[in-house]
């Protein structure tokens, strides 16, 4: 019995991780070198060390001037953002839940400042009854931290949600809180390897959720 869901936040509500790579991916063409996705997927939905101004110097075999490239990428993005709406979908998706009598969270690796600005402006901030970020645990995914505390705070068993996600990093840690996970790939994380999961849409307005909730109830 599903008494709730639970969203990742960039990629899925919000696709910045597209935006993030394809600026980069200027930025490294512009010293004529390349960041392939295979090096930077592996990054998407957790934190980590991976510096892409570092791998850019070794690819370049020249130093580069760190604080100004991130500047640079800081306001190309930005002013992309700032144009992008919630995915295809999302807000279906967020008032068929509420129809429906579910729960709804939020689990995201990313701050809740970043979040909950975000989630401000696109008027969805009050659609979460818990949002779980990076402030509250120690790990991030793929830990299953997020997820779990996520459920914790909607009042529910881990068993009795379905998490939705759009990368590899998310999917395993909604899979490893015992969770049912529903894939909603973007434009970046779709080629990647993802771990067994239970359902794999390319868009939420592919599918309604009452119908998905039926065909994860058979299976």
């Amino acid at each position: 019995m599903i008494k709730a869901v639970i969203f990742d936040f960039d990629g899925l509500i919000l696709d910045t991780e597209t935006h993030e790579y394809e600026v980069l991916c200027e930025i490294f063409r512009e010293h004529e070198c390349e960041l392939p996705l295979e090096v930077w997927g592996k990054l998407i939905g957790t934190k980590s060390d991976f510096n892409p101004y570092t791998y850019l110097e070794e690819q370049a075999k020249r130093k580069i001037d760190h604080a100004e490239l991130k500047l640079v990428e800081k306001d190309r993005f930005n002013k992309r953002i700032q144009e992008e709406k919630a995915r295809p979908g999302v807000i279906e998706y967020l008032d068929a839940a509420k129809e429906l009598g579910l729960k709804v969270g939020l689990a995201s690796s990313s701050n809740y400042e970043w979040v909950s600005s975000h989630l401000s402006r696109l008027n969805l901030l009050d659609r979460f009854e818990c949002i779980r970020t990076s402030d509250n645990v120690e790990h991030v995914k793929p830990d299953p931290a997020l997820y779990l505390e996520a459920a914790k705070c909607l009042g529910v068993k881990p068993e009795e949600c379905i998490a939705f996600e759009d990368s590899a990093n998310g999917a395993l840690a909604a899979k490893r809180a015992g969770m049912k996970c529903v894939t909603v790939p973007n434009t970046v994380t779709k080629g990647l390897e993802f771990c067994e999961v239970d359902h794999r849409v390319e868009s939420m307005a592919q599918m309604q959720l009452k119908e998905l909730l039926m065909f994860l109830d058979k299976g």
